[in-house]
């Protein structure tokens, strides 16, 4: 049967399009992981929507596995394989089609990296809103079949508030198109909706029309600092009122985070000194440069002289910018100080983030392995990650650190992925924030979407 789906798909699409054997070796199954050669039936090279369809068409007909590759930047292994898959890659599905000025769209394929499509609509003088750390590797299918968040989820969203149209193909090859470029459609379902943050499991996404904003012509930084978590959330208040609307972005590092970020082998220096519990690192998109400069140092005064922040940097040039920046998107200075590491993306109230999060420090630090713990995150969302440094890799040790992560959730209303997805290592915890309910209709709309179970198999659920 293997060979039969190999052959297949050699006499349709060809040698330049299907690897097998030895060259599919040649590939990876994560960005981080290049030295581990990929295990697969055959990668498929696919360019068109069309030989997407082709691909799954033959694998559902022969009940053969399907994982999608995209920038392999997850984080929760779900592009990771068995070896008796197909890989479908959308490297070569990558051309932006269209940057629409009036209607403030951009229409791509799935291949695009998100980092292109972010220069395509600031060369069109738009703005497209997500960002995130990996956007230079990550490709729009994969941020669309994760729902990914980022930096900017306060103000703009998550990706699905940015998806208007999208085209996808179901497991048997039903290629389904609604790439329309209006906000507002009230005409039965929205089925695009089913695709985006399914991890791949319900079809595989080929082509999306994303929202683009107006490109703001100001960008405002500071850092400032913190003893008390309360102070954290009184001043998240006080900015976004003060701001009127243009407060983007709202990030909290954790003293010892913050530390291991800004000493070597890191480059970047403190822009404050390292003796605060809290540092959070403020940004706002306007329209007026001086204007909106003055009215920052206003609001940062203000709360200095009555006591709301202990202490405050701004950033005043361009470089100072991405100073500032660096030091909160550099997670491979933290990755460097740890033997062995292990992330989490979880979600929580915010106003329990403060002592739910000291709970969780206390109690990793007490497990034998675990050898420091850094957290950090978007706290005007909820958002907050963790790596943590180990000794060893053993299973053992990675569920106890589970458990102290995720358990105490189910009882906040918290999530154990915010913004990640759940993959491969999560799904065993899938329980803890969805009801027996969600999860009978998960299964159900698997079971309707692909009934063979041929789509990214095992994971999520």
């Amino acid at each position: 049967m293997t060979q039969e789906v190999i052959r297949l798909l050699l006499d349709t699409l060809g040698e330049d399009k299907v690897f097998f054997g030895e060259s599919v070796k040649e590939r990876y199954h994560h960005i981080w992981k290049m030295d581990e050669p990929l295990q697969a039936l055959a990668v498929v090279v696919v360019k068109n929507v069309e030989d997407v369809s082709f691909v799954l068409r033959i694998c559902n007909e022969n009940k053969t596995s399907v994982v999608v590759h995209g920038g392999l930047t997850n984080l929760v292994g779900s592009t990771e394989t068995t070896g008796n898959e197909v890989v479908i890659t959308l490297e070569k599905l990558n051309e932006i089609i269209e940057v629409d000025q009036s209607s403030r769209t951009i229409t791509v394929e799935s291949g695009v990296i998100l980092e292109d499509l972010q220069m395509a609509a600031k060369n069109a003088d738009l703005l497209f809103p997500l960002n995130f750390g990996a956007k230079g590797s990550a490709q729009i299918g994969g941020v669309i079949s994760t729902n990914a968040g980022g930096l900017r989820v306060f103000r703009y969203g998550m990706t699905r508030a940015l998806v208007l149209g999208l085209e996808a193909v179901l497991a048997d090859g039903t290629i389904i198109s609604s790439m329309k470029k209006i906000i507002k459609d009230n005409s039965g379902y929205d089925l695009k909706q089913m695709f985006i943050g399914s991890e791949g499991t319900l079809g595989v996404i080929t082509k999306a029309v994303l929202k683009l904003v107006e490109s703001p012509s100001s960008r405002v930084t500071a850092f400032v600092a913190f003893d008390e978590y309360q102070g954290v959330v009184d001043f998240l208040k006080y900015m976004d009122k003060g701001m009127a609307g243009t407060l983007s972005g709202y990030e909290l590092i954790w003293g010892e985070t913050y530390t291991c970020m800004t000493s070597p082998p890191a480059i970047a220096k403190p822009p404050l000194a390292q003796e605060y519990k809290y540092y959070v690192l403020v940004e706002g998109l306007g329209s007026d440069q001086e204007g909106d400069q003055k009215r920052l140092e206003s609001l940062l005064e203000y709360a200095f002289e009555n006591e709301m922040i202990l202490d405050a940097a701004m950033a005043h040039t361009e470089s100072d910018l991405e100073w500032f920046w660096n030091i909160r998107e550099d997670v491979h200075v933290i990755k460097s100080q740890c033997n062995n590491d292990q992330h989490f993306d979880i979600s929580l109230p915010i106003p329990l983030i403060g002592d739910l999060i000291e709970q969780m420090k206390t109690r990793l630090l007490l497990i034998k392995g675990v050898e420091k713990v850094f957290p950090f995150g978007h706290v005007a969302d909820g958002n907050v990650h963790f790596i943590i440094g180990k000794e060893d890799t053993s299973d053992s040790l990675r569920e106890t650190i589970n458990d102290v992560i995720y358990l105490p959730l189910q009882a906040i209303g918290g999530s154990i992925s915010a913004e990640h997805g759940i993959g491969l290592h999560k799904k065993k915890y899938l329980s803890l924030c969805r009801t027996e309910a969600e999860i009978d209709l998960m299964r159900r709309l698997k079971k309707c979407y692909d009934p063979r179970g041929i789509l990214n198999p095992g994971k999520v659920l």
